[in-house]
């Protein structure tokens, strides 16, 4: 017996480091799709923050109040809803390279075009058409890296991605800052003046547009390969067959989107309104603020990189709900926080899981629906992203105006035990099912 074990051991320990040096491989011979994909997306992800930065600064520097900065702001949030699903058709008629490209060129028109407005209807009307044009990227980014990574490489690709968007363009911030300041001394003006923030309007549009230049080179996937195909075959097993025998998969749809609209409620309700509750709570000053939540990106999009370390130890659906069991409690922790730092400790593990199950998540629901559907589901994410990140703040800003400022994040915090609930619903069987199989 003594002998056996020591015997075994050193091939056990070799196996273990030979699949570790092909998983680690494997991210350096990615198709050439994927190192297209996640360059643009780097490119997105500078856009949105500079853009964010800028551009409601922009408009309030033309002399608009608050109110109808508001309306505003969630333009890009109703051309989500309304695009999203006929974006999501208009890919499986035409294809998802035409989309993207499309994309591509018409999403940084439509933020020239907002820098360039300066009546009401127009800056409104722009920026709408500019949330229009925006959702194809998120309907057809997560399909195309799906389809184009094997199993085993998908959740890392996914995290990569992640960082990317949260991660770098998280330092978009600190340009559009910047941006609008080198233009100021070069005018000699003032960096709130309307002209030294249009610029910085246009280089969030000017990063969108040389970002997706090469999608130009992007190949138009003409399906799932065999081995893919397995891989998902072997992993859905009779959950594929069950929906493949639905004459609609509407239902499947509802159990995917019902507890992502959950939790992109009490999200929003957190998330949309964090920066205003740590200025009203702890009196902080702009500078300190944007450190913070500069940090808390950057380091937040670092750490999803991790997410396939996870997944190798625990199912996806596992470490999912987990995380939003864990985040839960973080909330109210940072309600109810009575010093700063413990508010940003709270803040920071709360942004830190959340980057974590991001890519996880997104793995999840594409390897739930066939390759045809995935442009569709990706879209209606979209939608339960606007409507949560609308309503979640409504309610959130009702109840720190009528209760407390800390009754929001109670509302946050019972969002995130209700969704995983939702989830371990829908999904707890079969994952329990597939695991029992496999052992």
């Amino acid at each position: 017996m003594p002998s056996v074990s020591n015997s075994s051991e050193p091939r056990l320990q070799g196996d273990k480091v030979t699949h570790k040096r092909a998983v680690v491989s494997s991210f350096w011979h990615l198709p050439r799709n994927v190192y297209l994909l996640l360059l643009f997306t780097t490119g997105k992800g500078f856009q949105l923050s500079i853009a964010a930065l800028t551009l409601n600064y922009y408009v309030h520097s033309l002399g608009y109040q608050p109110d109808f900065i508001g309306v505003f702001s969630a333009m890009p949030a109703v051309g989500a809803c309304i695009a999203a699903v006929p974006t999501g058709m208009l890919v499986n008629r035409i294809g998802r390279k035409p989309v993207l490209l499309l994309t591509a060129f018409l999403t940084p028109l439509m933020l020239a075009l907002c820098a360039l407005m300066t009546s009401a209807p127009l800056l409104l009307v722009a920026n709408l058409i500019q949330g229009l044009v925006s959702t194809a990227y998120w309907v057809t980014n997560l399909p195309l890296l799906s389809e184009s990574t094997t199993q085993e490489q998908r959740v890392g690709v996914l995290a990569l991605n992640s960082f990317l968007l949260l991660g770098i363009g998280a330092l978009g911030n600190l340009l559009g800052g910047a941006i609008p300041e080198f233009v100021a001394g070069l005018l000699h003006a003032s960096a709130g003046s309307t002209i030294p923030l249009r610029w910085g309007v246009f280089s969030a549009a000017l990063f969108t547009f040389v970002f997706g230049l090469p999608l130009w080179l992007l190949q138009e996937p003409k399906g799932l390969d065999k081995a893919t195909s397995r891989e998902a075959a072997n992993e859905q097993g009779n959950e594929v067959r069950d929906v493949q025998s639905e004459r609609s998969s509407n239902w499947l749809f509802v159990k995917l989107l019902l507890p992502d609209l959950v939790f992109t409620m009490g999200e929003g309700a957190v998330v949309a309104l964090i920066q205003l509750y740590f200025v009203l709570r702890f009196q902080l000053l702009p500078g300190t603020l944007g450190i913070i939540f500069t940090i808390s990106g950057l380091a937040g999009g670092l750490f999803s990189l991790t997410a396939p370390l996870f997944v190798k130890r625990w199912s996806k659906l596992r470490l999912v709900t987990s995380v939003q069991y864990i985040s839960a409690p973080l909330m109210v922790l940072i309600g109810f926080a009575p010093t700063l730092p413990l508010a940003i400790t709270g803040e920071y593990a709360r942004s830190f899981l959340r980057t974590l199950i991001e890519p996880v998540y997104a793995a999840f629901a594409m390897e739930q629906v066939s390759d045809r559907q995935r442009a569709i589901l990706a879209g209606c994410y979209s939608v339960t992203w606007s409507i949560g990140f609308s309503i979640g703040p409504m309610i959130a800003g009702w109840l720190q105006s009528s209760v407390s400022l800390s009754a929001s994040f109670v509302f946050g915090g019972f969002c995130l035990l209700l969704a995983p609930s939702l989830l371990l619903l829908f999904f707890g069987k079969k994952s329990t099912s597939m695991q029992q199989n496999i052992s």
